[in-house]
């Protein structure tokens, strides 16, 4: 594992194989918040919240979008960063800069959330003998120090198992709840006495834990005027799956994209892996996870008002502790589970821990590896070292790991909201780089000003929209049920787009086909499969309107009536139903866009390399 050159540490040499990107760039993208964080808000909020499991889709749907074509051109070009290929394409390194800045903004906030969830899971495991801060530090140093020697290559070797141990881990704590719960017939027996204690209403009159409260809430924001019925409308869930489209746009994925051998992973990554694999965890053990804690004491009044549904037994091991009785207390619920097998089987509880601490780590080593990359090509070789030599960079991207950790750190010990929430202002801000990669890959007539004006407006426009922004506004978090993500988007693509209507310039225009010239050879569909085009763009807008917007609506009732369990027809809520349902046209559109319209496959057509490393034409030869 030992790095010779810059790229070798940076990206792996471009050499990562099939397997082991499949299964490292699962576990980058559904991390230790997903381990930990969604089934706290599952429980809160229930199946509402429930539709924040089609990131299971949405995630590599993004890399259907973009990964190939970034693969294509870092082949070519021989590009390291994301920086470097924005910078070259649009001709301006202020692009660049606000490449390492999103990098940047990104990665130390998400990076400080896997770390604070491992001090939470340590401080629950040890009975309080253990603090947070200490949690946090020892896994950071763990991490720090495989990172900092082998870079993105052992990340992704040490993600390979850690995306196993994830997936194992999700699913064993949903069967020990469901077990716990009475089965399957109980855990719905359950889910409908819950619906009908449940004060908090949608404006339709259905409990807020089966239905979503509507397609939108014109309302100032949560913290000023909160929706009524909860705040997960149809409009939240889709702008909230833009945000986390976010992580597979965010800068740190298009290293990913770099460092393979070819395209070959993307496809069974972003299907099978990805929509299909974690999707099916996701919507049947995550939900049972989260509607199951009811059942199981962490609802104390529940326990109070309906105690032939609960385990008495799993509620004395609970320690008592109500979940419900104070914001951000649910991120504690999957170290309760793990705790309550301490004393029956110790060693399957040590095995959870090991698979949650897996899954934290899974996703931090790679936002530290990456970050530390772009800090010392973007900024030091760039502007302050031009003629680093291969070692220099290699020093100095471990200098830059270092400090990616130490700043994650103090983010985290700062960090008190629900962790799931805690990352959406990071993979909002990664949702805004879609401007800028939809003109890199796709649309050459959008100017380096326009992508520049809208990455400003959008990052601006999603930090004053979240709770760190929004606390200095008339406004509260999330305006009118839009998520920061969403109002992100509106003001980052409007801009782009009228800017750059004013700004045409054919040098700029010609020197930026040079690149969409050589796409167009090499990622093109091929004739015969354009005819299925209008195809894939109905499969994929039908798919987004009723499984993530406005028609999720539907499946409020659907299926039977929200207040009348005895109509449920499968059994279950209509809507539990509805989201199992395009989950799986979900993955039927995966792999229709990444197989059959040959948008994550291997192109016909070789790639032939201009540069190893665009980094190594701007010095010093140079040789390790």
């Amino acid at each position: 594992m030992t790095a010779k050159t810059a790229s070798d540490y940076f990206i792996a040499g471009r050499s990562i194989s099939l397997w082991v990107f499949v299964l490292a760039a699962t576990a980058t993208s559904f991390s230790g918040w997903t381990f930990m964080g969604h089934p706290g808000l599952l429980y809160r909020d229930g199946f509402q919240y429930a539709y924040a499991s089609f990131y299971a889709i949405t995630i590599p749907f993004t890399g259907v979008l973009f990964l190939k074509r970034q693969w294509i051109l870092g082949k070519r070009f021989g590009f390291v960063t994301p920086g470097e290929m924005f910078a070259n394409y649009f001709k301006t390194d202020s692009i660049r800069l606000l490449v390492v800045l999103v990098a940047l903004i990104f990665s130390v906030p998400y990076l400080g959330l896997q770390l604070r969830a491992s001090g939470f899971l340590f401080n629950v495991l040890t009975d309080g003998m253990l603090g947070v801060e200490v949690g946090m530090w020892l896994l950071s140093a763990v991490v720090l120090i495989y990172v900092a020697s082998g870079g993105l290559r052992a990340v992704a070797y040490v993600d390979t198992l850690q995306a196993i141990m994830l997936a194992v881990g999700i699913v064993a704590i949903g069967l020990i709840a469901l077990n716990y719960v009475g089965g399957w017939d109980r855990l719905n027996d359950g889910i409908a006495a819950l619906s009908q204690f449940d004060e908090t209403r949608t404006p339709a009159g259905y409990s807020h834990y089966i239905a979503i409260p509507g397609v939108i809430q014109f309302v100032s924001g949560l913290g000023v005027e909160n929706p009524v019925g909860g705040a997960w409308t149809a409009i939240m869930v889709l702008t909230y799956m833009f945000a986390l489209m976010g992580i597979q746009s965010s800068p740190a994925f298009s290293m990913w994209a770099f460092s393979n051998h070819n395209p070959k992973p993307f496809a069974p990554q972003q299907v099978w892996a990805s929509s299909f694999g974690i999707g099916i965890i996701l919507m049947v053990f995550t939900a049972i996870q989260g509607l199951g804690g009811h059942f199981l004491g962490a609802d104390t009044a529940f326990l109070a008002a309906h105690p032939e549904l609960v385990n008495n037994a799993m509620a004395e091991g609970l320690h008592g502790v109500d979940l419900m009785d104070s914001e951000g207390k649910q991120g504690m619920l999957i170290p309760q589970y793990i705790y309550l097998l301490g004393e029956a089987t110790p060693w399957f509880a040590g095995l959870l821990a090991v698979c949650a601490l897996a899954a934290m780590q899974s996703t931090g080593a790679a936002y530290m590896s990456t970050a530390g990359g772009m800090l010392t090509r973007d900024l030091l070789k760039r502007y302050v070292l031009p003629n680093a030599t291969h070692a220099q960079q290699k020093l100095w991207g471990r200098i830059g790991v270092a400090i990616i950790v130490l700043a994650a750190l103090a983010v985290a010990t700062t960090a008190t909201d629900a962790l799931v929430l805690l990352g959406g202002l990071a993979v909002a801000y990664g949702f805004q780089m879609w401007p800028a990669l939809m003109a890199v890959c796709y649309f050459p007539w959008l100017t380096r000003q326009g992508v520049v004006l809208g990455l400003i407006a959008g990052l601006i426009a999603v930090t004053l929209t979240e709770k760190i922004g929004a606390d200095l506004m008339p406004w509260g978090r999330w305006p009118w049920t839009i998520h920061s993500a969403g109002w992100g988007i509106i003001f980052n693509l409007g801009i782009a787009v009228i800017v750059s209507f004013f700004t045409q310039n054919k040098a700029d225009h010609d020197h930026k086909m040079t690149y969409h010239s050589f796409l167009r050879e090499h990622a093109t569909i091929p004739a015969a499969k354009k005819k299925l085009v209008p195809t894939a763009w109905i499969i994929t807008l039908v798919w987004f309107f009723f499984g993530i917007g406005p028609g999720a609506v539907i499946g409020n009732t659907i299926f039977g009536n929200p207040n009348d369990p005895s109509t449920w027809l499968f059994g279950m809520p209509s809507i539990w139903a509805w989201q199992i349902l395009w989950w799986a046209l979900g993955v039927f559109m995966m792999w229709f866009l990444a197989y059959k319209m040959e948008m994550s496959t291997v192109p016909k057509k070789e790639v032939e390399v201009l540069h190893e490393d665009i980094g190594d034409i701007h010095m010093d030869v140079d040789k390790p």
